[in-house]
């Protein structure tokens, strides 16, 4: 640049005139060139400027997924973990102790009630039994003859009154007529007192209450001895099965342990614990399933709820009681019980995961239009269930709720809700997750 400089100042000194030409041109374009790149440069801040008052005003997009607000039954359920029992057990423990002498069933065995499944030793019984008959017996005698005994000296005690007392009405009578002395008559009377005095006897011998008694005890004595012999046959009070053998013939079980253990599996009991507040909607013969890890729910009803509460759990027993066809519920296993508490039939059902909740306790959903414009409505719910709630107030039915993207349409401003872009999306399958997550 200097070089050029100085050939034009070179110039200037030899065509004077011709230089101030130039110069003058020069200083006007540059002025034009600064002022084109100024015009440029505010033009562009302007342009900017708009562009991003523009993107301000741009309506946000927000993808969702929708479900409905569908009408229909829904049921207050009331759900616990259980253990099962079978409806009857009987532990059968020997009220004698002797060894095992038979058993007639075995492990698994299907039995009746009333039917022999086992014989104790009882040969000592068997004699004890004989003695106390031949003690019963000989007791029968005893007081069939004490009886007949005693019968027969009142009957002539009675006969020998009777002749007596004519012989004194006889004798009185023959004294009236001057026929018969006043000491006839007293001998009479005497003799009359003397048979009175023996009948009253004869009557007093004839209550035979000592040999009843003798008879009684022996009698007594036999009854026993025929009970405890009737001991030592151990048969099934209820119809079961044989779900415990734990002695074997010839050993004698310990002092109050079962023998045998009788279960009734054609039904079972699933027995839980809840609080008070789920009892208190609970009653007997509400309906009920019953589901063990890995298997189907099995119907049943509710048999029991416990008017006492647990003292060390301060909860509510319930039972619920299903049939067990094929015995495929086991005794002792655990399952989780579902009990219908309420059911209405006509209720708004919508998914729970629709449903938003203030930090006040107001709920709420996120409806669209037939535009696809959001709009927030303020609900009041009833009855819930898993992943539904019943809308009470707020629904007609049969609008669309957004389920997923509904907390972040309920981030946004009343004034910019309305204007958001909905883009619904299709539910993912359950195989689509997996891969993602994957």
């Amino acid at each position: 640049m200097r070089k050029g400089v100085g050939k034009i100042m070179h110039k200037t000194r030899l065509l004077p005139l011709a230089s101030k030409t130039h110069s003058d041109a020069g200083s006007r374009n540059a002025w034009a060139l600064a002022g084109l790149l100024g015009l440029t440069l505010v033009c562009g801040i302007l342009l900017s400027g708009c562009s991003a008052k523009e993107a301000s005003d741009e309506a946000p997009t927000v993808t969702v997924q929708v479900g409905a607000a569908e009408n229909g039954p829904i049921k207050r359920e009331v759900a616990a973990d259980a253990i099962l029992y079978p409806k009857d057990q009987a532990a059968l423990v020997p009220r004698v102790s002797a060894p095992v002498s038979k058993f007639y069933v075995n492990r698994g065995s299907p039995v009746r009630a009333g039917q022999l499944l086992a014989e104790l030793e009882n040969r000592d019984l068997v004699s004890a039994v004989a003695d106390s008959h031949g003690a019963a017996q000989q007791a029968e005698i005893g007081y069939q003859t004490a009886a007949q005994k005693a019968e027969q000296e009142l009957k002539l005690a009675k006969e020998e009154l009777e002749a007596q007392q004519k012989l004194y009405d006889n004798r009185e009578s023959l004294l009236k007529q001057g026929a018969a002395s006043a000491k006839d008559v007293e001998d009479a009377r005497i003799a009359l007192t003397t048979a009175q005095n023996e009948y009253d006897m004869a009557q007093k011998q004839y209550d035979v209450k000592n040999a009843e008694a003798q008879l009684a005890s022996a009698n007594a004595k036999t009854a026993g001895a025929e009970t405890q012999l009737s001991y030592t046959k151990i048969v099934s009070p209820i119809n079961g099965v044989v779900t415990d053998r734990p002695v074997s013939p010839g050993e004698t079980a310990a002092s109050g342990s079962p023998i045998l253990t009788v279960m009734d599996l054609s039904q079972v009991v699933a027995r839980a614990h809840i609080s008070q507040q789920e009892a208190a909607q609970l009653k007997i013969g509400d309906s009920a399933s019953i589901t063990v890890p890995g298997g189907k729910a099995v119907p049943g009803k509710v048999s029991l709820v416990s008017p006492a509460l647990d003292p060390s759990s301060t909860t509510v027993e319930v039972w619920v009681q299903a049939a067990n066809p094929g015995a495929q519920l086991k005794p002792g296993a655990s399952a989780r019980i579902t009990m219908v508490a309420e059911t209405v039939p006509h209720a708004i059902v919508i998914p729970a995961a629709a449903l938003l909740t203030e930090p006040d306790g107001v709920t709420s959903v996120i409806t669209l239009d037939s535009d696809n414009k959001p709009h927030k409505q303020h609900v009041k719910v009833g009855v819930r269930n898993g992943g539904d709630i019943q809308v009470t107030q707020g629904l007609k039915g049969g609008e669309r709720v957004v389920t997923v993207g509904a907390f972040e349409l309920d981030k946004e401003d009343d004034d910019v809700l309305p204007k958001t872009k909905i883009q619904v999306q299709a539910p993912k399958m359950p195989d689509e997750e997996e891969d993602e997550d994957q």
